[in-house]
């Protein structure tokens, strides 16, 4: 498997542990309930672990900006999902602008790996 395989398997371990990490900040309660509030901060710890080795062949800018639009659309599906939030139309744009900005990078960037 190449560097850049595995790059994007670690930045993906990231993404979700960071996402379920917030699913489980929610459940703490702004912190007054003890097991999602230990949980939350080890899936953000291993969510950094997984970063940071997705910083060995992936550029900071671009992984960044993977990790965070990634887990901003998918922490928003999750609110829908499990939390029975719902969006408003300028939520979906934002999120679709989020989505097009990744695409953007990944077909026309230079600083992209591939």
């Amino acid at each position: 498997m190449s560097p850049t395989t595995i790059a994007y398997g670690y930045l993906a371990m990231a993404i979700i542990c960071e996402v379920i990490g917030t699913t489980f900040l929610a459940k703490s309660e702004q912190f007054t309930r003890l097991v999602p509030t230990l949980i939350m901060g080890v899936l953000y710890a291993i969510s950094f672990y997984f970063l940071t080795q997705t910083l060995k062949t992936i550029p900071l800018g671009v992984a960044y900006a993977l990790w965070g639009g990634l887990g901003i659309v998918l922490t928003s599906l999750v609110s829908v999902v499990v939390f029975k939030q719902s969006l408003d139309a300028a939520a979906v744009v934002g999120i679709t602008m989020i989505v097009s900005g990744v695409v953007v990078m990944n077909l026309l960037s230079k600083s992209m790996v591939h």
